[in-house]
């Protein structure tokens, strides 16, 4: 994510923040059953986000098809999701903000349900055992709203003027379809997108078809690699594509508001050079295709890495930079992404980084450089965030980006230029498609540099101040 979503919270808020949905603790109906030993758990118990995502099964796939009118902001909308059952069940959960529910079932028979705050809360027509694949379908109407995070900043479902802006980090998704909202539970999803005819809808993936009928258009996207539902998109508009491939023959699906495309087309032209480098930088490049979603959606203020494809909500002032950042973030955060919220500096330090090395790369500044500008600012506040843990809402600000960049910078000074990027590669690898913690990472920098970094690593994310030795 690039914009830097802490300063999301100082840009002025629209009509739409109106509808925005703050995150809602579940009430004692949520409690009382967790005490019950066949009801999944409401939550995995991430730090920040208590009841985000859901226990007792593993989603495997998500169907998702609507129909969506710009005009009137509604949306009709079937999702069917897949999974399996990782203990016997007799309720369980989804988490779901969304529009209200005209029908669920499970496995084809209708099932009892009740929402609470962000809680799907499902009753199947019979139990589920352990390891049984299952469906449930949810079939729902109306007006997605608009998610207002900790910092100030909104996501989820956000109307534009010719469409719609969407995001999900980190609580965003359940705004327009039901899941398991943790990034630990990834999933391969399928997008039937259908909109009014001349108005394009982009999400992950690759494009499977595009039909036009009785003035509707129906897009088919599917996204055939794991993903965490915070990256799923499917944004709307009005868009100039340009497709094209990377020089190794990576596709490249790219849509800009005709209004942005002149102050875009450095970023776009950069594209396949980026993915190329980073592919000889960290390795292979982990999805089936890549490219960016440009849209003009002023009021949101910031770039997401939206898997295969990140989406932008404007043109920024350092468009090539910001460029890097969310395609580096397809290695650093997609493929590989956090266990944790509180672990956020995993991805945004990482990517930032990766922009460093972009600069460098192509005759910009150095890393080193960056990595003393960034050093000699005095701005006592900087150093008084733990990165390893910056809390709720400090985990988009500025130290988590700048710090998590220098943290890296700084190791690759302590173990050497051939260590270092070993150790990257090796990241990028043995996490690739899952999940992992600071603690791993920390362990295999170890592991790689036959180094004790246990003092370094303390200093640079663990403690508050002005690192001056490591």
């Amino acid at each position: 994510m690039a914009f830097r979503r802490f300063r999301a919270a100082t840009i002025a808020v629209t009509a739409a923040v109106a509808m925005s949905s703050m995150l809602v603790t579940p009430s004692a109906i949520a409690e009382t059953r967790r005490s019950a030993s066949e009801a999944g758990a409401p939550g995995v118990g991430d730090p920040y986000f208590l009841y985000q995502g859901n226990g007792g099964f593993d989603v495997r796939h998500y169907d998702i098809a609507f129909s969506y009118d710009p005009a009137t902001r509604r949306m009709n909308a079937t999702t069917t999701v897949t999974a399996v059952a990782t203990q016997n069940l007799d309720r369980f959960d989804l988490d779901f903000r969304g529009p209200d529910i005209s029908m669920l079932t499970v496995n084809g028979t209708t099932a009892g349900f009740q929402r609470d705050g962000q809680e799907l809360i499902i009753t199947p027509g019979s139990n589920l055992p352990s390891g049984r694949v299952f469906t449930v379908v949810v079939k729902y109407a109306g007006v997605p709203p608009v998610i207002t995070d900790p910092d100030g900043s909104i996501e989820g479902w956000v109307p534009t003027d010719d469409g719609a802006f969407v995001v999900g980090e980190p609580q965003g998704a359940p705004a327009w379809f039901p899941g398991n909202d943790h990034p630990t539970n990834k999933a391969t999803f399928t997008f039937h997108a259908t909109v009014p005819e001349g108005t394009t809808a982009v999400g992950n993936g690759r494009l499977l078809s595009q039909t036009t009928a009785s003035g509707w258009t129906t897009f088919v996207w599917d996204s055939t690699e794991p993903m965490a539902t915070y990256l799923a998109t499917v944004t709307i508009g009005k868009f100039k594509i340009t497709e094209s491939t990377t020089p190794s023959g990576i596709p490249i699906y790219t849509a800009v508001d005709p209004r942005l495309v002149k102050r875009s087309a450095a970023a776009v032209a950069q594209i396949p050079d980026i993915i190329d480098y980073y592919r000889q930088t960290f390795g292979p490049y982990p999805f089936s295709s890549t490219g960016a979603i440009i849209d003009y959606a002023p009021n949101v203020g910031y770039a997401l890495e939206t898997q295969t494809r990140p989406v932008f909500c404007d043109v920024p002032s350092n468009a090539v930079g910001t460029m890097a950042h969310e395609l580096a973030h397809q290695w650093f955060g997609d493929s590989v992404s956090v266990r944790h919220w509180s672990d956020i500096w995993l991805n945004e330090g990482f990517a930032t980084y990766s922009e460093w090395l972009w600069s460098e790369h192509t005759g910009g500044m150095t890393a080193q450089k960056l990595f003393e500008q960034a050093y000699a600012g005095d701005k006592r506040s900087f150093w008084q965030i733990t990165i390893a843990d910056p809390g709720v809402v400090d985990m988009f600000s500025d130290p988590v980006y700048d710090r998590g960049a220098m943290t890296l910078h700084a190791l690759r000074g302590k173990v050497g230029d051939a260590a270092f990027f070993r150790i990257l590669r090796q990241w990028v690898q043995a996490y690739r498609y899952g999940n992992a913690t600071t603690t791993d990472f920390i362990k295999l920098s170890e592991k790689e540099s036959g180094m004790d970094l246990t003092s370094f690593f303390d200093v640079w994310l663990y403690q508050k101040g002005k690192p001056t030795t490591w």
